[in-house]
């Protein structure tokens, strides 16, 4: 059998779903074909443009505007504006031949089983043999598409259910048939992963499959329970957002935004569906949510739903909390729980849902009844919407965005502990959890020899989770193998001669702890190791430097003490760079002030495909410090060819960061000069990015790794740049487009750039553009309007980002 590539994607929809899922397969680099259906008729515009029904540009109108309106959507569905030419547009009438191209077909139309069998029967005369046929259905069986198919058809025919944005959510489930070919099953679970970045998820074909089965229920069942022990929508959404480990939305945001409709469709359908369901009535729709239906208060699409945006007499916008009871809006109240204070300052997860459980106030007994009900439920969904528990939790993980699954959270509350607790409440569970406890078995998960292994209700032992025998995972590893930490990092041995530096500070932001880390590190690598990888499993790379220390110096005049510390900044980025081991940095999501400047000095970067990277230091009033100026000097000199025009050159780097450009993926990171061509890499699985970055590093180690020397002949342009950067500062503050304060930190910044006052083209040193750079940022430093802005942010609790 030949080894299947996807070179070519059809998708038939172009939907919210539709064109996004046809964005995230440009994004890897495919060629796409986007359809959708003919108009039937004319609108105005056209009418009054003479048009006729057969002008293409009215045949493909629908799918046009779709796919005009993903491109413009935010967040962003691609992550480079120029891979819109990689989908080409089309009408199933005239277009849909060309699927006979295509290695993947996807359906995306309507939610209509009678609809989706028409399609197939069209897609059946033009198909490839041998072409993966899958449908986008959130909850139609699977089983009930393959009526009237052809038995190729059938056996390269499932369900792959993507979450919205497909960009962004990671879950992506995979629904074969009773028909469809295993082999056809592995290859998905493994692209997806590979080159989807997913976190894909072997479900069975029931109702609502995995995520939206528990999701939802975890949803239903908090409906009836804030009722019980009349909470507020402010008091669920603070108990159940960031402190629990859930996204800021937490429930009743996430409602608004996923919309009413969509949350009571998949209810109904699982009561309706599921008649065997123990807590099919936990389904059913309490009374006020469905009056805020019939009032069509749905949420984000109605403008109001458990919350609702107005406008004060202030005119200024005020979000208003709808009063379960009463069903009217008023202004929120502030909440405050004992159990959410206490837990607040534990960053460990698990420690923190302690904590919250156990806790005996009314946010403490919210959290039992909400998590007994849940632990219930899953036990019971073995095996019938999967055979392995830890698929339920991928899914509730990359689909809901939750830190831990349903059986994580039980691991962390202690299994046979929490079951007898469970036990007392009345809360009943599957048999299989009774006889794993009397088993002698402590928990649903351990880890042996650096990997994951899961409780096997069939064979009830302990089986590796598929697919990560082989990958690197700093929670496996964090136990046994540290050799060292601060209280800002950890060192941990990952085998093979590479040594791993985490953060783990607030937002990952770098200070004296991490500079320490950073540089025990290196020591330890080129003393006893080969090499060394800079990566972490916070929810950001890092957002940036320490702002609270660098407003303290400068408040309090300790000028020298900051230069010092700048320095000590510079001289730790300049041995990332210059150490005799390899340095492989591995972003994800914000890598910004430091945590750029640190990436632009390994000697390679891993970046994940959602890297937001930036020198974003323009905005407190000073100019990157930590060797960020510095080097995009230094890549300036060495980018131009012979005959390029060096001053539009700079213009486009000074402004780079003097507008504080962030990079909106991994991909336009490259495109802004934060990552090099040819020696840094984007992977879109953040799951395999570590095992990446090791293998990266193992490379260069044994390509013969030699400690590069200072650059001494990078090439600036002195007075040439340095008037460009004054005149255009001085027009700018003269239209009022800048402030005084600005044009000072734009002339400080091209004065770094362009090597200083000097009257002709010179070739300098890193340590001489260190110097200028340090010196610039100090300055600032002492200028009232930078106090300000450094305090507006102190004061906020952010850190050194956009």
């Amino acid at each position: 059998m030949s080894k299947r590539r996807i070179k070519k994607v059809a998708v038939l929809g172009s939907g919210v779903m539709g064109s996004r899922i046809a964005c995230h397969f440009a994004n890897i680099g495919l060629e796409v074909l986007l359809l959708d259906i003919v108009p039937r008729e004319l609108n105005e515009k056209e009418k009054a443009k003479g048009a006729s029904i057969e002008d293409k540009s009215v045949r493909n109108r629908i799918v046009n505007e779709a796919f005009s309106t993903a491109i413009k959507s935010k967040p962003a569905p691609l992550y480079s504006k120029s891979y819109t030419n990689r989908v080409s547009l089309g009408n199933f009438d005239d277009d849909l031949e060309k699927v006979a191209h295509c290695d993947w077909v996807i359906e995306v139309v309507v939610e209509r089983l009678d609809i989706k069998k028409v399609v197939f029967e069209k897609v059946e005369k033009y198909r490839k043999e041998g072409s993966i046929i899958s449908s986008n259905t959130s909850g139609i069986p699977i089983e009930l598409m393959l009526e009237g198919r052809s038995e190729d058809f059938q056996k390269n025919f499932l369900g792959t259910h993507f979450f919205n944005p497909p960009r962004y959510l990671e879950l992506l489930e995979i629904i074969p048939s009773s028909k469809t070919d295993a082999s056809l099953v592995d290859f998905l679970l493994d692209y997806g992963r590979k080159y989807l970045g997913k976190k894909t998820v072997l479900a069975k074909d029931t109702p609502a499959f995995i995520a939206n089965r528990i999701g939802v229920f975890s949803i239903m069942s908090l409906f009836h329970t804030v009722k019980e022990m009349n909470l507020s929508v402010e008091e669920v959404d603070k108990l159940t957002g960031p402190i629990l480990g859930r996204p800021k939305s937490a429930t009743f945001r996430t409602c608004d935004v996923v919309g009413l409709d969509t949350l009571i469709h998949v209810a109904n359908g699982v009561r309706e569906n599921c008649p065997d369901d123990e807590r099919k009535s936990s389904f059913e729709i309490p009374a006020y949510v469905q009056k805020m239906a019939d009032n069509g208060w749905l949420g984000s699409k109605s403008q109001q739903g458990f919350y609702k945006k107005i406008k004060g007499e202030d005119g200024k916008s005020q979000i208003l909390s709808l009063d379960l009871n009463t069903l009217e809006y008023s202004a929120q109240e502030k909440v405050k729980f004992d159990s959410i204070g206490k837990a607040r300052e534990i960053d460990d997860i698990k420690e923190r849902t302690r904590v919250l459980v156990n806790h005996p106030d009314k946010g403490g007994e919210f959290y039992r009844k909400s998590f007994y009900e849940l632990f219930s439920y899953v036990s019971y969904r073995l095996p019938e919407i999967s055979d392995e528990l830890f698929r339920i939790d991928d899914g509730v993980r990359a689909g809901f965005g939750w830190q831990l699954g349903p059986f994580e959270s039980w691991d962390a509350l202690g299994l046979k502990e929490t079951l007898d607790k469970m036990k007392e409440a009345g809360a009943d569970v599957a048999a299989w959890i009774q006889e794993m406890v009397d088993a002698g078995h402590e928990s649903f998960y351990k880890v042996e020899k650096g990997v994951k292994h899961y409780y096997d209700v069939s064979s009830k032992s302990y089986l590796p989770i598929p697919g990560t025998e082989d990958l690197v995972v700093l929670d496996n590893l964090r136990e046994e193998h540290t050799i060292w930490k601060n209280k800002g990092t950890t060192i941990i041995d990952l085998g093979d001669g590479i040594l791993n530096l985490e953060f783990h500070s607030k937002m990952n932001t770098i200070g004296a702890e991490t500079i320490q880390g950073i540089n025990k590190a290196i020591d330890l690598a080129e003393k006893e190791y080969d090499g060394l990888v800079i990566y972490n499993t916070g929810g950001n790379f890092s957002a940036g430097a320490n702002v609270g220390m660098i407003f303290m110096m400068a408040v309090e005049q300790e000028y020298d003490e900051l230069s010092f510390a700048i320095k000590q900044f510079q001289n730790t980025m300049m041995r990332v760079r210059y150490s005799s081991i390899p340095v492989v940095v591995a972003t994800h999501q914000m890598a910004l002030g430091g945590g750029c400047e640190l990436s632009m000095h390994a000697d390679k970067v891993i970046a994940h495909a959602e890297t937001y990277m930036g020198l974003v230091e323009f905005g407190v009033g000073v100019i990157p410090g930590g060797g960020g100026s510095k080097e995009f000097a230094l890549r300036l000199s060495d980018g131009l060819k012979e005959g390029d025009i060096r001053i539009n050159a700079f213009r486009e780097r000074f402004l780079t960061i003097g507008q504080a450009q962030v990079a909106t993926s991994g991909k336009e990171a490259f495109e802004m000069g934060y990552l090099r061509d040819g020696i840094d890499e984007v992977i879109v699985s953040r799951e395999l990015q570590l095992t990446r970055a090791k293998k990266a590093t193992i490379e260069l180690v044994e390509k013969g790794y030699t400690q590069p020397i200072e650059r001494t002949d990078i090439k600036v342009l002195g007075q040439e740049a340095l008037g460009i950067v004054y005149v255009g500062a001085n027009t700018m503050k003269s239209g009022n487009y800048i402030s005084e304060h600005d044009q000072l930190i734009s002339e400080k910044l091209g004065y770094v750039l362009a090597g200083g006052d000097l009257s002709e083209r010179t070739e300098v040193s890193e340590r001489y553009l260190l110097d200028l750079e340090r010196k610039a940022f100090v300055e600032l430093c002492m200028k009232r309007k930078t106090l300000e802005r450094l305090q507006s942010i102190v004061s906020k609790g952010k850190v050194l980002r956009n």
